[in-house]
């Protein structure tokens, strides 16, 4: 059960829809993303997750309260949890532990930033599905595929797949990410890192699946990010949050139909129920969608994690 203490608390704070570090030695901002605010610190990052919100590759003009500290806190866990299987960029997310000059931004970088090795991105998206939903099943209604590869016939909305898939996708600046072939994949990253980043992806999935299946959710589909760094693939960006993975609980699956979650696909329900064209500029959230949002982040955390969020 949430803490109801946590939830008032949170919604009285005003959300961080931007991040800023002015004047200070050898800190500069690089990327504003659709969440995070990237700064250049020299050898590292600094990586600020905000309280943005996007929809259909398209940002909200309001934000979830504290939903950047749910996101880096999540991701930190799984940074540290899966270190053992896959090496990634996460050098520090402790606040007390950055550079002396950042620490007049202490109040701003708490509980929402770290610092990671710099990488490269490579130029695809890692998406990995156990199970039919989103682009995937409406893909597999037509052509009983997905990104090219063959599925039995049969399945259903939200049908548990016989194994996961690697699924990748383009890595779009602007406008939507495309669903490609392994194929494709290879052309743009090379044959050899893309047989890494699959099998990768895939030995990734298949652990926190059967972790987070012990915390009774199901993580229906995830995207991962890697970057090149000396010459290493590490694992980049976020991790098995919200944002980036479809959660459902398991108590409640029935395939069939789409699923109850824990992660942005009620907003995304919510601006299909009211309409919405799907490009800028986005609708204002309504208050109780932006609470039922951040509930929805925290009780996906607190049930992975074990942890309250406080």
């Amino acid at each position: 059960m949430l803490n109801p203490s946590s939830i008032d608390s949170g919604m009285k704070c005003e959300p961080l829809m931007q991040v800023e570090i002015n004047d200070v030695p050898g800190v500069k901002k690089i990327k504003s993303g659709k969440v995070r605010e990237i700064f250049d610190l020299g050898d590292n990052l600094l990586i600020v997750a905000t309280d943005r919100i996007s929809a259909f590759d398209v940002i909200m003009p309001n934000g979830i309260p504290q939903k950047g500290e749910i996101l880096t806190q999540t991701s930190k866990f799984w940074f540290e949890l899966t270190r053992k299987i896959y090496p990634n960029h996460l050098l520090s997310g402790d606040e007390a532990k950055f550079p002396e000059p950042l620490k007049p931004y202490e109040s701003k970088l708490s509980r929402r930033s770290v610092i990671v090795k710099k990488c490269e991105p490579l130029k695809i998206e890692c998406v990995v599905r156990g199970y039919l939903a989103g682009s995937g099943w409406k893909e597999y209604k037509y052509t009983q595929t997905v990104c090219g590869i063959k599925l039995p016939l049969g399945l259903t909305e939200s049908s548990e797949l016989p194994e996961p898939i690697f699924t990748p996708s383009t890595k779009a600046e602007t406008g939507h990410d495309e669903n490609i072939t392994f194929a494709k994949a290879c052309e743009i990253v090379g044959d050899d890192v893309a047989l890494r980043i699959r099998d990768a992806s895939l030995n990734i999935y298949k652990f926190a699946r059967d972790y987070a299946r012990a915390r009774r959710i199901i993580i229906a589909d995830t995207k991962f990010e890697f970057g090149i760094c000396n010459g290493e693939i590490l694992l980049i960006d976020e991790l098995l949050t919200p944002d980036s993975s479809r959660f459902w609980p398991a108590d409640k699956y029935k395939p069939g139909h789409s699923q109850p979650s824990f992660d942005k696909q009620f907003l995304r329900d919510y601006l299909e129920s009211i309409r919405w064209h799907k490009q800028p500029p986005a609708p204002i959230l309504p208050p109780d969608i932006v609470a039922k949002t951040r509930a929805k982040y925290i009780e996906a955390y607190e049930k992975l994690t074990g942890l309250k969020f406080e």
